[in-house]
């Protein structure tokens, strides 16, 4: 088979030995270099992490196939502790309108789905524009990358959890959701990416309606309250409003304040 039709199902399913050899592959693919293969416990079992090194920049295997994506509000309820904060949100006119926290969710996240994604290397890190977001996936192809798709980011950064955030439903509402190295946010995800880690970033993928990982410290430097600071890091936030931000006028002149996960893709 394929690298790119490598599923996460089967990549679940390999030993230690196997996974290295699709690692190699993958590595010899990209003119690349394995510097790590390991595992984790992720959703009841092991999942192997693998990091190839190529050009100096660190890219994390992202197994595809058919996956879920979006969040199931109508299997979830709110902890009374994240109702309570949006609700004092709400009553000061924040929250775009939307009375509870339900409805404000169902307005910024992506819908429940599936999508059939091909097995990538994305990177570790997310780098900060250099040209405007219409102009970057030309600057990215002269270096044999790619700008990742929005249900690419999606997956990438939740690894078929399902959950609000990529580490669970809740997130510590007494600590600040940007800046720091330490706290749940700046640990690597399943897949070994540094990835929805600080709100002030903002991460763009080929969708323009769509921005990932943060709202460039929007909740946060308007006091919008603790819930809605973190909410730009849950894995299906699409943040339509900050995205007409980020592709409108107002935005064209700070695309060096963006950012996005380039993609090298595999065959």
């Amino acid at each position: 088979m394929s690298l790119a039709d490598l599923t996460l199902d089967r990549w679940r399913s390999l030993d230690l030995a196997a996974a290295g050899r699709f690692a190699h592959e993958a590595a010899a693919q990209v003119g690349g270099r394995v510097v790590l293969l390991d595992a984790v416990e992720h959703l009841g079992g092991p999942l192997h992490r693998v990091r190839i090194e190529r050009e100096g920049r660190e890219f994390a295997l992202v197994p595809g196939g058919t996956v879920r994506l979006g969040f199931d509000l109508d299997a979830w309820e709110p902890a009374p502790a994240q109702s309570a904060d949006y609700a004092e949100s709400a009553e000061e006119g924040y929250g775009y309108g939307h009375p509870d926290l339900k409805s404000y969710l169902a307005d910024v996240l992506s819908p429940l789905r599936t999508a059939t994604l091909a097995t990538v290397l994305m990177a570790v890190e997310d780098e900060h524009l250099s040209e405007s977001p219409a102009d970057m996936p030309a600057v990215l192809a002269a270096r044999g990358l790619r700008i990742p798709g929005a249900d690419e980011w999606e997956h990438a950064c939740g690894a078929g959890a399902g959950t609000l955030f990529r580490w669970g439903n809740e997130c510590p509402l007494d600590e600040p959701a940007y800046g720091g190295s330490g706290g749940v946010r700046h640990e690597p995800n399943a897949f070994g990416l540094h990835i929805a880690y600080d709100s002030y970033r903002t991460e763009v993928s080929a969708d323009p309606t769509a921005v990932h990982g943060g709202d460039g410290g929007e909740a946060v430097c308007g006091g919008y309250g603790d819930l809605l600071g973190w909410l730009p890091l849950a894995t299906a936030n699409r943040n339509p409003y900050t995205a007409e931000f980020t592709y409108g006028p107002d935005g064209a002149g700070l695309y060096e304040e963006f950012s996005t996960r380039p993609v090298l893709s595999l065959r």
